[in-house]
């Protein structure tokens, strides 16, 4: 969890509807990576912890008898829910990771997407390490880091430097989390917090990411909302008019509609119980 930073129900108040056709893909290949090096087979139990709107949970859950996907949002689990209609193996828990409900049973793997930083990351791995079964698997995945791709693309690039000003100019020059300030932003070091909560690793793998992708302006509009840091609900009775000069800006950037954006590489590190 940030330093200085005390949880609340707002953080993601309003990004469930924009989350899916918001947020760049995990990379294509993510999950048979995963199968080969987790040996899945269609058997076993996974636990999603900050599952959001299941995007990582129902892309892994074919390779489980049984998911569970767990978050604190209200609207990100009534989204997933919605999302797994057809998926009978899902179960989808409003908690947050520090109060888990009693009774979920041993699983065989974990997986944190992009979500480990915003808990109690020593009190969490250490209830994972408990859920997880001797051999299972704590699994961390994220977006990696590295930058637009240079060269020339077909529609113009999604001018974030410029969209990011125009957030802070609504919301002020610090990032926002719910009610609260992140000076320092969300803290890394999780390699530490494993160690220390006794998991073996890791081993690492770089997924390649799924290349260049158009991107309309909606869909720009909805990867903006999906972010804690411009969440639709810190907008307050301005979100209206903030929506609409983001859209005069990306209109003023591409009269078409049409984005140009490099998919990232996903990254995933694989932590074992002893």
């Amino acid at each position: 969890m940030p330093d200085g930073w005390t949880w609340d129900e707002t953080l993601f108040a309003g990004t469930a509807a924009h989350y899916t056709r918001g947020r760049l893909p995990y990379a294509p290949e993510l999950a048979p990576v995963l199968a080969r090096a987790l040996r899945l087979d269609g058997t076993g139990r996974l636990l999603d912890l900050g599952c959001g709107p299941g995007t990582l949970a129902l892309r892994l859950a074919p390779l489980f008898a049984e998911t569970v996907g767990v978050d604190p949002d209200p609207g990100m689990i009534e989204e997933a829910r919605r999302l797994s209609v057809a998926a009978d193996r899902t179960v989808w828990l409003r908690a947050r990771a520090e109060e888990l409900p009693a009774g979920l049973g041993t699983f065989d793997v974990a997986v944190f997407g992009q979500s480990f930083h915003w808990m109690d990351r020593p009190s969490v791995a250490a209830t994972v390490r408990e859920l997880l079964r001797p051999g299972g698997a704590l699994v961390h995945v994220a977006d990696l880091k590295g930058g637009e791709a240079a060269g020339e693309t077909r529609w113009p690039r999604v001018p974030y430097g410029d969209v990011a000003r125009l957030v802070k100019e609504y919301l002020g020059p610090v990032r926002r989390a719910g009610r609260g300030l992140l000076p320092r932003g969300t803290p890394g070091g999780e390699a530490k917090v494993f160690r220390e909560a006794g998991f073996l690793g890791p081993e690492r793998y770089v997924v390649p990411g799924a290349g260049e992708l158009e991107r309309g302006e909606d869909d720009v509009v909805a990867r903006v909302f999906s972010l804690s840091s411009s969440a639709p609900g810190l907008f307050g009775h301005r979100v209206d008019e903030f929506e609409a000069e983001l859209r005069e800006l990306l209109r003023a950037c591409s009269p078409e509609g049409c984005f140009a954006e490099r998919a990232p590489d996903t990254e995933v590190f694989v932590w074992r119980t002893p």
